[in-house]
């Protein structure tokens, strides 16, 4: 006879929940919060390593390598990542386990792995991390939501073991047109395109006091900008007669540097700027939740996700080159954000929930 799963999963997220980044704090949260409200017992699978902690510690007390990093900043840095551990302890964490023995987990309905650059080969820490490709997870269905090989190229091609892990997915997608390139060169078919979880659920921020910064002000997000970036933006800003505040990140050439905030000043700083100025993936996200006007300088490592996002969503104008005409940057960062984007963004969150429909739904068991 025929029988049925409770329409109530129990679901563990793999992701990068512990990154000292605004981004990938965001993302594994509304991923988990956005399966939950879909009636489901949710929550983020908890992997712990001493050899992941030691290089994201140190790579949050010195982000802006290989700019140098003044000693009157360590403490500050270290004041936002105090700031994120407490954070980190209010997600909805499973039990913890060793990144190298699954075996130590509880046991899932079903396992989400993703968002974030989950399948990069080359990320400078998660790399070639198995438990990502599904080895060892305690569950009976294994599915991947807006999942990404980050800067890892598909011209690099996969190698068969990888693709083989990932053959043993019940349901693909991915977030970016790399990806989808790459498991469809080694598994054969096109996995579904879904959006980065920022976009597809809402951003449940508290509200925090920033009185501080007098509006107008222009976010400054990311690091390590090119020269000619900095110089038209400068240009630009001091034309308006608009501060540029920089946040998470020293950039000498901003008004203001505001090192310290949190995931939750964050998404209040965003929503309260008047433009944003940035050269990573979830400052052009951040600023298609809020309607901003935007620039986006695209950098070595981010630039396959940054191109990808915005060739999806048809906002390629807002990528800045070398030569990009300062009347660009003045149109980008003062005209609204063009109405098919948002129109594109919608369709896609038409696509992702039509996605989470099917990978969600309980299968027939046949009982004997």
């Amino acid at each position: 006879m025929e029988n049925t799963k409770s329409q109530s999963l129990k679901i563990g997220v793999l992701t990068f929940h512990r990154c000292i980044n605004y981004g990938s704090y965001w993302q594994a949260k509304g991923l988990v919060e956005g399966l939950q409200k879909r009636g489901h017992h949710a929550v983020i699978l908890d992997h712990q390593s001493s050899r992941v902690n030691f290089s994201e510690w140190k790579c949050a007390l010195q982000p802006v390598l290989p700019t140098h990093v003044p000693a009157s900043d360590h403490a500050l840095y270290r004041q936002k990542v105090e700031k994120f551990f407490k954070l980190f302890e209010g997600l909805p964490l499973s039990a913890p386990f060793d990144l190298n023995n699954p075996a130590e987990m509880d046991d899932y309905d079903l396992v989400v792995v993703g968002s974030d650059e989950v399948w990069n080969l080359s990320h400078p820490w998660y790399n070639y991390c198995p438990l990502f490709y599904g080895d060892g997870l305690k569950t009976g269905r294994l599915i991947s939501y807006a999942a990404s090989f980050g800067n890892y190229q598909a011209s690099w091609g996969l190698e068969k073991d990888w693709a083989n892990k990932l053959s043993q997915f019940d349901h693909i997608s991915v977030r970016d047109d790399n990806s989808s390139t790459i498991i469809e060169q080694s598994l054969g078919f096109k996995p579904d395109m879904v959006l980065d979880p920022c976009l597809q659920f809402p951003i449940n921020y508290e509200h925090r006091d920033l009185s501080q910064f007098a509006a107008p002000y222009v976010a400054l997000y990311g690091h390590n900008f090119s020269d000619f970036f900095i110089r038209e933006v400068r240009a630009w800003a001091d034309r308006e007669q608009l501060p540029l505040v920089s946040i998470g990140y020293r950039n000498d050439w901003a008004d203001e540097n505001w090192l310290t905030a949190d995931p939750h000043d964050f998404a209040n700083f965003m929503a309260g700027a008047k433009a944003v100025v940035t050269n990573f993936f979830h400052g052009c996200v951040f600023s298609l939740i809020n309607s901003k006007p935007f620039v986006c300088e695209t950098s070595a490592y981010r630039s396959i996700k940054v191109q990808g996002l915005m060739n999806k969503l048809g906002a390629e104008k807002h990528l800045i080159m070398e030569d990009t005409p300062s009347a660009v940057y003045h149109a980008r960062l003062t005209e609204p954000l063009a109405p098919q984007i948002h129109q594109r963004i919608q369709n896609l969150q038409a696509d992702s929930n039509a996605y989470l429909d099917e990978a969600l739904a309980p299968k027939l068991l046949e009982l004997s």
